[in-house]
């Protein structure tokens, strides 16, 4: 068994393999680590190059697209390992990324998952905003991260290079202690994509266990290599994904209160994107909420599972903010002026 599998899910992703691969390789030469490619069955050619031009590393070939979530679950049921690294195709790692994170993970054992501190590919001294120095959520069940709240996303100056325990850790560059990952119930298929990773976060919080940043660990991500931000398919997974990991996961006495107030800022949002005339968009965020609302209840066992697993009911890692009020209303901008932790 390995101590430590990096494992790619490509989905036609041939340049991006092409590309970061070689400095994957070569900045993962370590006893112990292997590196996989799992495909969901692209059609681009890119399994054919891994082939020729990186014959060393292992392949698993799954049938058909599976999504971000079923297509990682389907792939590590076929890897043995202590530890895993779930990595985007679009992720450029650097010299001594890996030992910081085994380091951290083998003295403590109460941490599931750790992510690195993420910053952009495109501008270098900026953090990224799929997960920066790691991320949170405030009390309605919006995401924010140290360096990136809302679309503002801040310049890494070592301002957040501290460890830190999170609420949820990027599925960019996702490290996680197999046993945690199968315990939680690994990633939920029926997300697709986009949140899944969130949703095991907090599933791993609810049991007890801790998720940190390591800042000392440096990676530089792409970001949009599969859906751009401004893609309407993407905002309305984001919207419906949301919907869900709440349903699922929240307190039984807090969860008609938030979802009464998301009801309310899902409407407010699909006018904002009327105002500005993104349609697409707006219309994206209807069809999520008539998605969550056919889908809610195929997910009460995983709800009543989830709260009879709990552990640990009050996450400190959830604000008791709105980071809507804080950031439109308050000009909070960056997550140092939040004095939140």
């Amino acid at each position: 068994m390995d101590r430590l599998a990096i494992v790619i899910l490509n989905w036609n992703g041939r340049e991006m393999l092409g590309k970061y691969l070689p400095v994957l390789m070569k900045c993962s030469l370590a006893d112990g680590v292997s590196i996989v490619v799992a495909d969901n069955s692209s059609t681009d050619g890119s399994m054919e190059m891994v082939s020729r031009d990186f014959s060393g590393i292992r392949q698993i070939r799954l049938d058909r697209n599976y999504g971000f979530a079923e297509g990682y679950n389907l792939a590590l049921r076929q890897v043995e390992a202590e530890y895993y690294l779930l990595l985007n195709s679009d992720v450029e790692v650097t010299e001594g990324w890996i030992e910081p994170l085994l380091a951290y993970m083998d003295g403590h054992p109460e941490v599931a998952a750790a992510q690195p501190k993420l910053l952009d590919y495109n501008r270098r001294d900026c953090f990224e905003y799929a997960g920066a120095s790691g991320g949170y959520m405030d009390k309605w069940g919006y995401m924010f991260c140290r360096g990136r709240i809302m679309n503002s996303v801040e310049v890494d100056s070592g301002q957040y290079d501290d460890v830190s325990e999170l609420f949820w850790a990027t599925g960019a560059a996702l490290m996680i202690r197999s046993r945690d990952y199968w315990n939680a119930g690994g990633l939920d298929g029926r997300f697709f994509a986009h949140q899944e990773e969130i949703d095991l976060c907090w599933r791993l919080r609810s049991r007890g266990r801790k998720i940190v940043c390591l800042p000392q660990s440096v990676v530089y991500h792409v970001g949009g290599a599969t859906l751009d931000r401004e893609n309407p398919y993407k905002t309305f997974l984001n919207f419906r994904n949301n919907l869900l990991l709440l349903y699922k996961n929240l307190p039984e006495d807090r969860l008609g209160n938030v979802m009464l107030v998301r009801f309310f800022l899902d409407n407010m949002a699909m006018l904002m994107f009327v105002l500005q005339l993104k349609f697409r968009d707006a219309g994206a965020v209807l069809r999520a909420r008539r998605e969550f609302r056919r889908l809610r209840h195929s997910f009460d066992d995983s709800r009543r599972g989830n709260l009879s697993a709990s552990t640990c009911r009050d996450i400190s890692e959830i604000a008791g903010f709105s980071i809507l009020w804080k950031y439109y209303f308050g000009g909070v901008r960056r997550y140092s002026d939040l004095h939140f932790r």
